[in-house]
């Protein structure tokens, strides 16, 4: 299984590796070391039948160049010895010094850098998932889907390609290029199976390429009763132990609607939002908070282990997820944090989109908004707020609901798969 992330919060890919390992499969994951975390180890056993590789994110060429760089940023004395040295070498033999040195230059200062550094993990990657005899490749997301197809395909017996694409790749954020789209219309010829994550989003793919992918949702573990240890999220936060905890958990990326919940949150008649989770937009909402004077009613922490999310979860009245329309991947979205609040029965302030309106609705474990509109959010966490007999029947039918949407059912169609392409090949 290819997957491009550090494998450090992953938990849908978590949850598949798991189900395999505990089923009658052996499996190895390969995904990409992260060089600023010095305690993440390249190799780890999750269990007897479950391995985690990960393959360096930088070449050694590139890396070692950096290292220099550093140390000469570091010692005055070294610095001026190597501008002496590349003087010296300049006047021997200007040509390919100053060639070398632009290359250097325009390889570090533009998106070539990018590029390089992506086909080194790339090859490794590949080179990698080419080294022992694998029966099935799984490929997480466009990003390895060629990973997996030359692995899977370029060899005299073909071996079974799934693709398992948990964002709707032609429509999401930062994928603006048709370059992605062209992609996966070649590499989606050459796959077995294709998974997606609801049946919004194959519809969507029947529509685009004529076939309906098997769908596997992104629900979480169910949480037991006995399990209800926490955070304290009040004593960390130095809040009143009476304050009511609104709640955001996850990235804080574009379009996600954190914006507005920011400018939601003066007219909120109580309670404080806690932003867990990291960022590219994160600084813009902490000075935008900042600069509209609330600090003492939004706070923000750092990203969790997925392990501990749940203890923090668990402190929350709310919990927000008001995703914005930019695009079809978000309009079709699932999202796992819509069922992680459900398994700590937390009530959901949640967009108008299609299958997160079926869950909140067809359960009744939260209010649908207008994610657009701060008037709208408020309003919505406002009847929350004053009304919590009825906030605990919403949180009542989120702990009912969590016996459907959970992944102890959800494996089986996963599973399920796999059997099909097993099935297929003896029939072959």
């Amino acid at each position: 299984m290819f997957v491009w992330n550090h494998f450090t919060n992953d938990a849908r890919v978590m949850r598949e590796c798991t189900a395999l390992s505990e089923d009658t499969y052996d499996v190895d994951l390969i995904c990409i070391h992260d060089p600023k975390d010095p305690n993440l180890k390249t190799f780890e056993e999750y269990n007897e039948h479950f391995r985690v590789h990960r393959v360096k994110r930088y070449p050694v060429s590139l890396q070692f160049f950096q290292m220099i760089m550093k140390k000469l940023r570091q010692n005055k004395f070294l610095l001026l010895l190597a501008a002496l040295l590349w003087l010296f070498f300049v006047y021997m033999m200007p040509i390919p010094v100053i060639i070398c040195t632009l290359f250097a230059l325009i390889v570090l200062k533009t998106k070539l850098k990018t590029a390089i550094v992506r086909g080194s993990i790339i090859l490794r990657m590949i080179l990698k998932g080419a080294k022992r005899k694998y029966d099935i490749y799984h490929s997480n997301d466009l990003n390895t889907l060629p990973q997996g197809y030359i692995c899977s395909k370029f060899r005299l017996k073909k071996k079974k390609l799934i693709y398992d694409s948990h964002e709707v790749q032609t429509s999401r954020t930062g994928y603006d290029s048709s370059f992605y789209g062209k992609m996966e219309a070649f590499l989606i010829e050459k796959i077995d199976a294709m998974i997606v994550e609801n049946h919004t989003r194959a519809k969507y793919n029947e529509d685009l390429y004529g076939f309906y992918p098997h769908v596997v949702h992104n629900y979480p573990f169910k949480q037991i009763e006995e399990n209800s240890e926490k955070i304290d999220l009040h004593s960390l936060l130095n809040l009143p132990e009476k304050e009511k905890i609104l709640l955001y958990q996850g990235g804080i990326q574009t379009g996600r609607g954190l914006e507005n919940l920011v400018k939601a949150a003066p007219k909120f008649i109580e309670g404080t939002i806690v932003f867990i989770g990291d960022g590219r937009i994160k600084p813009d909402l902490e000075k935008m908070v900042d600069e509209m004077g609330i600090e003492d009613k939004v706070r923000f922490l750092p990203k969790v282990p997925l392990a501990e999310l749940p203890k923090y979860t668990r402190n929350a009245y709310l919990g927000f997820q008001v995703l914005n329309n930019v695009c079809f991947n978000h309009y079709s979205a699932s999202s796992n944090k819509l069922f992680e609040y459900m398994m700590a029965g937390v009530p959901v302030v949640a967009c108008d989109f299609p299958e997160i309106r079926r869950v909140i609705e067809g359960e009744k474990t939260g209010i649908i908004v207008d994610s657009h509109d701060p008037d709208s959010i408020a309003e919505g966490v406002n009847k929350l707020l004053s009304a919590p007999d009825f906030r605990e029947v919403l949180s009542r039918n989120s702990l009912r609901a969590r016996d459907l949407y959970n992944w102890e059912h959800e494996k089986v169609a996963f599973l399920r798969v796999y059997k099909n392409l097993e099935v297929n090949d003896l029939a072959l």
